[in-house]
């Protein structure tokens, strides 16, 4: 399975690369990122692109992938929302559409969030842009899934960039296997993540939205 993998510096992202870069069903893959990821592994290839709204210069690069998984994603906190709709929206579909195209046939798994507005009228900024990303990409001709986790416990060494998670993560750090077993709709991992995606990658998804209880049910 040959895998193209954007925001893999992020939490989600890095917990998304480490589970690749250990299946061995996985044959490549090309990660795509305003900054490098620091690893190095024989089945990895990255290009850096700081502007990320550039996306055509590098789309000769994107045929013959199987998966996409779109880990891309800022905080609203503080946002207008023209801003957030910039990267969230307009980021994802100037990605998405050129896939399409090119790999009918892939499947794209998107993250996006528990609590998202499918209705798009709903007061949340955040949630309104989101619902309106994941019904943008559920239209186009190719597999989309939509991935909603809500709380993420970092494994494995893995940090969010997000200052505000880092600390929640740090003092929830006694809490996180409790949680997960009181609240398996509410908490899951990033090794939880990175495996069901992978899963419905090879397999296919039960329905188009997968909300945190669903991510989880997706063990191997």
């Amino acid at each position: 399975m040959r895998v193209l993998l954007f925001g893999a510096t992020g939490m989600v992202g890095q917990g998304v690369l480490r589970e690749c870069l250990l299946d061995p069903t996985v044959t490549a893959v090309l990660s795509i990122g305003r900054s490098a990821t620091g690893q190095t592994n024989a089945k990895l290839r990255e290009i850096v692109l700081p502007d990320m709204l550039k996306f055509s210069v590098i789309e000769p690069e994107f045929k013959g992938f199987d998966v996409c998984f779109f880990c891309l994603g800022v905080s609203s906190a503080g946002m207008k929302e023209d801003d957030y709709r910039r990267v969230t929206f307009d980021l994802t579909l100037a990605v998405a559409r050129p896939l399409a195209s090119l790999n009918p046939a892939m499947t794209f798994i998107y993250v996006s969030g528990a609590g998202t507005d499918s209705s798009e009228r709903g007061r949340s900024m955040w949630a309104r842009v989101k619902g309106q990303t994941e019904n943008a990409l559920l239209r186009l001709p190719f597999k989309a899934v939509i991935f909603r986790p809500a709380a993420i416990e970092p494994l494995h060494g893995i940090k969010s960039r997000t200052r505000l998670y880092r600390l929640f993560s740090i003092f929830a750090r006694p809490l996180w296997t409790p949680l997960r077993a009181m609240f398996p709709q509410l908490v899951t991992t990033t090794e939880q993540v990175g495996r069901a995606m992978l899963r419905v990658a090879r397999l296919g998804a039960p329905k188009p939205i997968l909300e945190t209880r669903d991510i989880n049910a997706l063990r191997e």
